[in-house]
């Protein structure tokens, strides 16, 4: 391990050792936003009230020292809302562009699918270019940023589904799980300490940046291209599927399973970082067909734990 890497890994321990200061459990959602935080993607949410995935995001921000704005979505919300808008000041008889809340590192985008098409079309733009346009000029979004979109699953009323093409620029889809009754007891415990909120800034954006451009070094075989371009395009022969992954889903798993193997201390990547990566990758990315979800068949999870456990394992890279 060169010493770039042991920097970035050793802050990336710290990273998560400050997270767990207010949050308890959760270590998989943990790695797989601070993976999608380095490979420069946005994350998708899903969760049932209070499973803390506004104070996930919040964690993140503050041990990072990173700007954090939450936009709670509405019906009634507008683009302007988020983006922002010209203003005529007085003072110097001219309009001034005010920036709105998107202009930050973290953006907690609460309950997305609550907000109108049109307002959720205003984020593909930032989600996709990492700018905004107003009047015909573009302003730059700060680096690194990164949108944490929020859904409930059990909620049906008064929500728009997802364009498909918002959907897809999400680099991974994240089930926020119900807590275990230890670790019920533990949040009960610790509520005065939550409250209070321990968390120190331990890195900074400037590191999440370098940890962003190591990832590009970090070797991959071959051999695991062919394995990730294969689970892939078996989404898209799997029956029942409508829809498969798109060719994002191929870049997507590539850059997070290199994000991962830094995370683990190494600078290659081997089988079981493309493993773990599956599901939060392609779940969002796999539609059924109709008759299939009136069916009941399996949902998208299950469908890519088969497609793993149907596809061949390459053998891991030989290493000194």
């Amino acid at each position: 391990m060169n010493l770039k890497l042991k920097y970035i890994y050793d802050k990336i321990n710290e990273i998560k050792s400050e997270i767990k200061k207010v949050i308890v459990g959760k270590d998989k959602e943990i790695e797989l936003m601070l993976a999608s935080l380095i490979a420069k993607g946005h994350v998708l949410l899903e969760g049932v009230p209070g499973v803390a995935k506004t104070t996930l995001a919040r964690a993140m921000a503050s041990a990072i020292n990173l700007s954090f704005k939450r936009i709670q979505f509405t019906p009634d919300l507008l683009p302007a809302d988020i983006i922002g808008t010209y203003i005529y000041d007085q003072k110097t008889g001219e309009f001034r562009f005010r920036k709105g809340p998107i202009f930050a590192n973290i953006i907690l985008a609460d309950e997305i699918n609550r907000a109108s098409p049109r307002t959720q079309s205003a984020f593909l733009e930032a989600m996709q270019e990492r700018q905004v346009t107003v009047e015909g000029k573009s302003y730059k979004l700060p680096e690194p940023f990164i949108v944490i979109a929020t859904m409930n699953p059990i909620e049906l009323e008064g929500v728009f589904p997802l364009p498909e093409a918002q959907i897809d620029r999400f680099l991974i889809k994240v089930k926020v799980s119900f807590p275990t009754r230890e670790e019920l007891k533990e949040i009960a415990k610790r509520i005065k300490v939550i409250e209070e909120w321990p968390i120190k800034p331990v890195a900074s954006a400037e590191d999440i940046l370098d940890a962003s451009n190591i990832i590009e070094e970090i070797y991959i075989d071959d051999s695991l291209i062919d394995y990730i371009v294969d689970i892939v395009e078996s989404t898209h022969k799997y029956p029942g599927v409508r829809l498969g992954a798109s060719p994002r889903a191929v870049i997507a798993l590539v850059k997070l399973s290199k994000a991962m193997a830094l995370m683990r201390g190494r600078d290659y990547v081997i089988p079981d970082d493309v493993k773990m990566m599956a599901k939060p990758v392609l779940r969002h990315r796999i539609l059924l067909r109709p008759e299939a979800e009136m069916e009941e068949r399996k949902d998208p999870d299950e469908i890519v734990e088969e497609i793993l456990r149907t596809i061949a394992v390459p053998s891991p890279p030989a290493t000194d």
